[in-house]
């Protein structure tokens, strides 16, 4: 075979596609012409790309240089500031430590003043407190004997008779602390028998005044204990119409036993010993208080008994008074005869003083006329003939005699 069959003769196959020995060489010589014409770009590039990266580079470093040169000259400034200020700060620290050492010696000294103040405080708070201690520990014991107290109170207004006792002490120490003695009488006897818990006596042999101290309170603690418990209302309803119910027979008993014509007066005190049950019985229960009016039977409450005390001692004040009135007037009399005979006294008194006064001014008169004959005497002037005139005349008429100093004249006319 010679050379052109070698070339032309099929040597591979790709699919339908069929290559010869020269497609294949050339075909090989152009991919090495191809691969070496990449490689030629490929280093162009590669050397253009480090010409480009040495001129970055060599820029770089100028700019690094320039970087370099300015931090130098801005550590340099800033070296100097640094200094500045560190010698600012030096001084500074020392004005500020001197400040601090001031201000803690004033403070120092402030606070052991306060701490000594406070100390004192402390000590005089202390002894207040154990004083009002001791007033409180005084005060808790006083309660606890309060309490004792209100125990035997519970106690006693839970029995009924102990119960009526304490109204009728309550009664006794109001009418005792507000009349005279002789003017009241408890447990007194009337005609019919009853014994009524206080009989005060009028003036004027006036009839006298019935107080009765016997309230029911067996049913008024009923209510109370139906309204504070959970019995409901029907039990309160109920414990109302009991209270009702025994308030009108005490009244009545009241009227009936007690108002005596003749005797007693026509209206009796029935006293309450609670002002809180007092104003319940007038607020909640009104019928029961118009009864009591037309029964003649005043519900009165200890600040009301009280009032009515004081104004029966004003009018028996005003009775004895009366009594007194025929001695008053007779004081009086006696009084009005001193007083005219000290008035004839004083009007004798002015006539002698008037007597007095018209001597004076007769006796002003004289004098006055001695007075101005002496001037006269004096204003004269005696010659010889008149001497021996002066001489030969009547005795009333010369001068008396040397040693008896006193001038006589006849007086003619006056």
């Amino acid at each position: 075979m010679d050379i052109a069959q070698i070339i032309n003769a099929p040597v591979a196959q790709f699919g339908s596609s069929t290559f010869t020995l020269g497609q294949l060489v050339a075909g090989a010589g152009l991919m090495l012409l191809a691969l070496f014409v990449f490689l030629m770009v490929l280093l162009w590039r590669s050397a253009r790309a480090r010409a480009v990266a040495a001129a970055e580079a060599a820029q770089r470093a100028r700019e690094a240089e320039q970087r370099m040169a300015e931090l130098t000259r801005a550590q340099t400034e800033l070296q100097g500031r640094i200094g500045t200020i560190a010698e600012v700060f030096g001084s500074r620290q020392a004005e500020l430590t001197k400040a601090l050492s001031e201000r803690m010696d004033g403070m120092t000294t402030r606070l052991g003043h306060s701490i000594t103040e406070q100390t004192k405080s402390t000590h005089e708070n202390l002894a207040k407190l154990q004083e009002r201690l001791a007033v409180i520990d005084t005060a808790q014991n006083n309660i606890q004997s309060l309490a004792g107290q209100v125990v035997q109170l519970q106690n006693i207004l839970s029995n009924k008779q102990t119960r009526g006792a304490f109204g009728q002490s309550r009664m006794e120490a109001i009418i005792a602390d507000g009349l005279p003695h002789g003017a009241y009488e408890f447990q007194a006897t009337l005609s019919n028998n009853t014994r009524p818990d206080c009989l005060v006596k009028m003036p004027n042999d006036a009839p006298s005044l019935v107080i009765d101290a016997k309230f029911p309170l067996e049913s008024w603690n009923a209510i109370r204990a139906a309204s504070e418990g959970e019995s409901g209302p029907d039990a309160k309803r109920v414990a109302e119409q009991s209270f009702r119910r025994d308030l009108e027979v005490h009244i009545k008993a009241i009227s009936e036993k007690y108002l005596l014509p003749g005797e007693t007066q026509d209206t009796a005190f029935m006293f309450v010993p609670s002002e809180s049950i007092f104003a319940e019985i007038h607020e909640n229960f009104e019928s029961l208080v118009q009864k009591a009016h037309r029964a003649r039977v005043v519900i009165v409450s200890p600040s009301l008994l009280m009032l009515s005390i004081q104004v029966i001692q004003a009018v028996l004040k005003d009775a004895r008074m009366r009594e007194q009135a025929h001695l008053i007037q007779a004081e009086v009399v006696k009084l009005m005869q001193d007083v005219t005979r000290l008035d004839d006294r004083v009007r004798k008194l002015q006539n002698h003083f008037g007597q007095a006064s018209r001597d004076i001014d007769q006796i002003l008169t004289s004098t006055d006329k001695i007075t101005k004959r002496g001037e006269k005497i004096e204003a004269l002037e005696l010659g010889p003939a008149e001497a021996a005139k002066t001489q030969s005349a009547p005795t009333e008429n010369r001068l008396s005699p040397p040693g008896q100093g006193s001038l006589r004249l006849r007086v003619v006319d006056e």
